[in-house]
């Protein structure tokens, strides 16, 4: 009977357990048949329904090894290796006192866990103390790493370094320069987030802002609405453990802090149906990094090993084997913790060696620290000999560092919809020999607001209203009339300034509500204005300077510019009509004239009696000859006959001599004449100003501009002596009606209005006083990048040059002075005048010497005889043959003129 009753109790106990059990736990093997256990320290089940696969797989995986060892006929000391476990809920006394407890009772050679970093710390330094090895699968933490710190712990697990680094590289990818970190107040998220900010300031990414989870309170610390919506990031790295980073995102999306907002990545993944359903379409687009074996990137892995254990852990446990696929990642790096531990002991105590009985000496206690390994620092040694290749990778440990010998394998996974179900989506790939990668499949990545364009790290101004204020001035805003199709007129804002803001519009997204500031707003109240919150930007002619920057902020310079001086344009009160002779002296012209004349005199004695053009003209004509011959000689062109004589060829290389030095000589002179004739400004520059050339209160500055703090700083040490003005108008009226006698203006509006509105003024030297003129913000403003973004890719497109060549690169003025470069016909006027009074003594002399042909003709038309044929007829009865003068008279009749 009483075995009956034994029989009955053992089926019920049986039968109670496999029902109020999750998983046929106690299918596996008892731990009692051998005396050498290692002890495994894993997640309490009941403590972790966000994570039961983790918890339960790695302990299956765990169990896996160590029975696999047995298949395997490993043995150490003669035995086979048994197991504790112990199930911890991330209490680091509770850790310490159950880790204690099992070394009290059994001979414990090895240690695999435990699961929180907080944990590993106190266990490391435990099992130093009692010379046995830790190899833990999931303690991330990177200050684990020190070997000199912690001389027995190991890990399969890549720490948060590496993870910070991978996280680092897929910013790059993506184009991200910074992030908000919010990460859980212990060792493994305050040394996690610490190593993302130490590898984000090496590449020089920002962390705009850390938050920080009470994982003993559960909340966060400060307003996580506040903190998030006014920070310039839209990057959240969450930094936590899965059940912490459930609670953390439940509060972001009560808050709407979620996509598509901002993009949030994650350190571990949370389970989706922990949510409300209506709030799981604010989850898509988020990303989870998260460590991975070496089969997912196709790198090798043993399959041999994980085979068996896969097989293993179906025959034990067949509930909770959810199949070769879906294998959470950590309960493989637990089997290779366990693995490298096996194969250390058996390398330790070979088989072959008869007495081995030293290589598991302990010295045992009641007290748990008493406790001792003998053979601690051989074990150790041997755990760093041991290579073999995993089921998570290639397994080497190192001498220096805690960590495995590469090995380091990150996927990033994103949630994406599907059919009305939300699931992980593999999408990039990473390992430490090579940066992010699509996975197989090529999986796009959906993210936040189911876009697949990669988000901005920073704030945009989609949909946001915008007070963007604007000056009416030429020509970056003008009022321009409009009618509409039913012939309504009403007005509208043109220039350079709206253009640029309709372009920022299309491109950004924002509403605008453009406010014009009243006409006597000056430019540094405009900066004021921003600073207050009256406007939300400025947009016009705003000059970048160091005390505007204390109160406001700017974009990238929207239009380059500089300072120039504008005057009135100069007149010519007086025309020189001899001006061309300005080159010359006076006497040097007489000593010319007096060359000349003497080389026509010394030109007829020369060549008179040898010369067939010179030898039957008189002494007056052969003299006039020769002056001719001596003027074109000089002036480069020739006359019309050759010298004949050894002395006048002489004669004549001297006058090429003179006619070179002069010719030359008189062409510089006149044009240097020239050059400052045109130049008749009384300043030529911005230095003349500075010599005080000009009155310094007949130079009008407008108040409270660009160009008062460069002439107090530069011209006027200070002191306001210049003529005020308030307005651009008003200085236009100034110069026009004499009250000044020059201004300063931007560049490109002076060359707008002296082409365009008034050309009567012009500018006068080149620019100085270089700057930029940009649109003004508020400091520390949400959106500020993504104005800079906008207004680079406008100018990096070439779109800001189109539209300064549309708007200031235009020309009405005509006949400018300014526009002119070649010498004007006032110039050359005197020339011109002798030039024609030549030409009419020319005249005159042709109608003396021909006078007698035209009055016949004009008789024979009349029908009357003309008085010279009558006193020709006399005069030839009287004379029986021509006289002297009717001969001379008949040659020149015939066309010959005859001195």
């Amino acid at each position: 009977m009483q075995y009956l009753w034994d029989f009955q109790y053992f089926f019920f106990t049986l039968l109670f357990e496999l029902l109020s059990s999750q998983y046929a736990t106690k299918t596996w093997l008892s731990s009692n048949f051998s005396s050498l256990q290692l002890l495994g320290l894993f997640e309490d089940v009941s403590n972790s329904s966000n994570s039961t696969n983790f918890a339960v797989h790695s302990l299956a995986m765990f169990k896996a090894a160590i029975l696999l060892s047995h298949q395997y006929n490993i043995t150490v000391d003669g035995e086979y290796i048994g197991w504790q476990t112990v199930q911890t809920k991330g209490n680091v006394i509770d850790s310490l006192s159950s880790s204690c407890l099992a070394v009290s009772t059994e001979k414990i050679i090895g240690i695999v866990g435990p699961i929180y970093s907080r944990e590993a710390h106190i266990i490391a330094a435990f099992a130093n103390r009692i010379g046995i090895p830790v190899i833990s699968f999931s303690a991330t933490d990177p200050d684990l790493t020190d070997r000199n710190t912690y001389p027995a712990f190991f890990r399969t697990v890549p720490p948060d370094d590496i993870a910070a680094l991978s996280i680092a590289q897929l910013f790059i990818q993506f184009n991200w320069t910074s992030c908000i970190i919010i990460y859980q107040n212990d060792n493994f998220g305050t040394n996690g987030a610490k190593a993302l900010a130490q590898v984000f300031n090496d590449y020089g990414f920002q962390v705009r802002q850390t938050l920080v989870f009470d994982i003993a309170k559960l909340h966060i610390q400060g307003d996580l609405q506040a903190s998030l919506t006014g920070s310039t990031s839209r990057i959240v790295i969450l930094w936590a453990q899965s059940t912490y980073a459930s609670l953390i995102l439940q509060f972001a999306l009560n808050l709407d802090l979620l996509g598509p907002q901002f993009t949030w990545i994650l350190s571990s993944e949370v389970p989706l149906n922990s949510f409300n359903q209506t709030f799981l379409r604010n989850l898509i687009g988020m990303l989870t990094i998260e460590p991975t074996v070496g089969d997912v990137l196709d790198k090798p892995i043993n399959t041999t090993l994980l085979d068996a254990a896969y097989r293993i852990w179906a025959q034990y446990e067949p509930a909770s084997f959810p199949g070769s696929a879906k294998v959470n990642n950590y309960a493989l790096f637990a089997f290779d913790a366990t693995w490298s531990l096996i194969q250390s002991l058996q390398n330790l105590c070979p088989t072959n060696i008869k007495n081995a009985s030293s290589c598991m000496s302990f010295i045992t206690s009641s007290f748990c620290y008493d406790n001792r390994f003998l053979n601690a620092n051989s074990l150790f040694n041997q755990i760093i000999g041991t290579r073999f290749l995993g089921v998570s990778g290639a397994i080497q440990f190192s001498a220096n560092v805690t960590n495995r010998i590469a090995g380091a394998y990150y996927l990033a996974r994103n949630i994406q919809a599907s059919f009305n179900t939300f699931n992980y989506i593999p999408v990039l790939q990473w390992s430490d020999d090579e940066s992010w990668k699509a996975v197989k499949g090529l999986n796009a990545i959906v993210w936040p607001g189911n876009l697949l364009v990669p988000p901005r790290d920073y704030p945009t101004l989609s949909n946001v209203t915008l007070r963007i204020g604007v000056v009416v001035l030429l020509p970056f805003t003008m009022i321009s009339s409009n009618t509409d199709e039913n012939g309504q007129t009403g007005v509208k804002l043109i220039g350079y300034a709206p253009d640029l803001i309709n372009l920022l519009q299309n491109k950004m997204g924002f509403i605008p509500n453009i406010i014009v500031a009243p006409p006597n707003q000056t430019y540094d109240g405009l900066v004021d204005a921003v600073a207050n919150g009256v406007y939300d930007m400025v947009v016009a002619d705003v000059t970048v300077t160091s005390a505007r920057r204390e109160k406001a902020a700017f974009s990238t310079s929207i239009f380059d510019n500089a300072l120039r001086i504008i005057m009135r344009s100069k007149t010519v009160t007086r025309t020189n009509l001899l001006s061309f002779l300005k080159p010359f002296s006076f006497d040097l012209w007489m000593m010319l004239l007096a060359a000349i004349t003497f080389a026509a005199f010394l030109f007829c004695l020369l060549e008179r009696f040898d010369n067939q053009i010179l030898h039957n003209r008189s002494l007056v004509s052969s003299v006039t000859m020769s002056w001719w011959y001596s003027i074109g000689t000089i002036m480069g062109y020739g006359a019309d006959f050759q010298v004949v004589t050894a002395a006048g060829r002489l004669l004549t290389v001297g006058l090429y001599l003179l006619s070179l030095v002069l010719v030359a000589t008189y062409t510089a002179n006149l044009a240097s004449e020239l050059t400052i004739t045109k130049s008749e400004f009384v300043i030529s520059g911005i230095e003349d100003i500075k010599n005080r050339k000009i009155p310094f209160n007949r130079i009008g500055i407008r108040v409270g501009t660009a160009a008062e703090n460069y002439f107090l700083q530069e011209i006027s040490a200070g002191i306001r002596s210049f003529y005020p003005l308030s307005s651009q108008q008003e200085m236009y009226n100034a110069l026009l009606n004499n009250s000044i006698d020059a201004s300063f203006m931007d560049s490109g509006t002076t060359e707008y209005i002296t082409n365009n509105v008034y050309c009567n003024l012009t500018s006068v030297g080149s620019d100085f006083d270089h700057s930029s003129l940009a649109i003004v913000i508020p400091k520390g403003w949400l959106y500020e990048q993504d104005l800079d973004v906008n207004v680079l890719e406008l100018q990096e497109a070439g779109v800001l040059d189109e539209l300064k060549t549309k708007w200031f690169e235009t020309s009405i003025c005509a006949n400018n002075p300014s526009d002119r470069t070649g010498i004007t016909f006032e110039t050359m006027s005197g020339l011109f005048l002798t030039f024609a009074v030549i030409c009419a003594l020319s005249i005159i002399l042709f109608i003396w010497t021909k006078r007698w042909n035209m009055i016949n003709y004009l008789f024979k038309l009349v029908g009357r005889s003309s008085p010279l044929s009558k006193q020709g007829t006399t005069v030839t009865r009287c004379t029986p043959e021509p006289s002297r003068r009717a001969e001379n008279f008949q040659q020149s009749s015939n066309g010959r003129m005859v001195f």
